[in-house]
């Protein structure tokens, strides 16, 4: 059986029984929760041609539209066909030494407050947003930090939010092209370049559902975040609006730990 093509995002690269093999969490929009980012594993090689070219070349972040065939050995689905429609990436750094201080002070104000969440949108030297800062409690008996890694928590309600606030959001270029707008960070340090913030509404904007309905405009490539700091209780998620910008490159030459 060969499902109807649709848009997943891929959560992860990982080894099923010693195979590769590709999560992803279903972006069909639905109004109840708990159906809401279903993850399906699928096959992540043995392919031939131009299938065996996309699908080795997915990364976590990306959304593909795709098409499943379940009739395999055990049921388990594989990819029949598979287009990559937007190249947001995602990045997980755990035990970061060195964090910025705009995630500390939006982590001690929210802390302060009382509230589990903390948010803030972080701007260039020029007054330009470039991204939005969330930090999240990580309590004992819990790993926040592997949830979102995981998928479990997912990310897509936070970049859907960025999604439907940017006003800069246009047609996106492939890695690689052009880089998209303007106005990134140019001081010296990743301290100094995040230095302007505006505090934004502290929310947890996680609702389990899906804003995902397709619209004439497709947003540009995000790159997004998710660092745990070594002497922390909390963890840092940073959608950065521009994956080919500045401040994304800055964010990956600073955290060795990233993958």
């Amino acid at each position: 059986m060969t499902s109807d093509a649709s848009r997943y995002r891929v959560q992860a690269r990982v080894l099923r029984d010693g195979d590769p093999a590709v999560v992803l969490l279903d972006l069909t929009p639905t109004d109840d929760p708990a159906e809401a980012y279903e993850p399906v594993v699928v096959r992540g090689g043995g392919y031939e041609g131009a299938l065996a070219e996309t699908v080795d070349g997915v990364e976590p972040g990306n959304v593909v539209r795709a098409s499943l065939d379940w009739t395999g050995p055990d049921a388990v689905a594989a990819f029949e066909t598979a287009t990559v429609e937007r190249h947001t990436r995602y990045r997980f750094g755990d035990d970061v030494t060195g964090l910025f201080e705009a995630a500390r002070e939006t982590w001690e104000a929210a802390r302060d407050a009382g509230d589990a969440v903390g948010s803030r949108v972080t701007h260039d030297t020029d007054g330009q947003p470039n991204g939005a800062l969330y930090v999240f409690a990580d309590p004992a008996g819990r790993d926040v930090f592997d949830e979102f890694r995981s998928g479990r928590r997912p990310l897509d309600p936070l970049v859907e939010r960025v999604d439907e606030d940017d006003p800069a959001a246009d047609d996106e270029a492939p890695p690689g092209g052009e880089e998209s707008g303007g106005g990134d960070p140019t001081l010296g340090g990743l301290a100094a370049r995040l230095e302007q913030v505006d505090e934004t509404d502290g929310g947890d904007t996680e609702t389990g559902t899906t804003a995902a309905a397709e619209t004439g405009d497709t947003p540009p490539a995000r790159e997004v975040f998710v660092l745990r700091p070594v002497d922390g209780a909390f963890v840092v998620v940073y959608v950065v609006f521009r994956r080919d910008g500045l401040l994304a490159e800055t964010v990956r030459d600073t955290y060795e730990e990233l993958a």
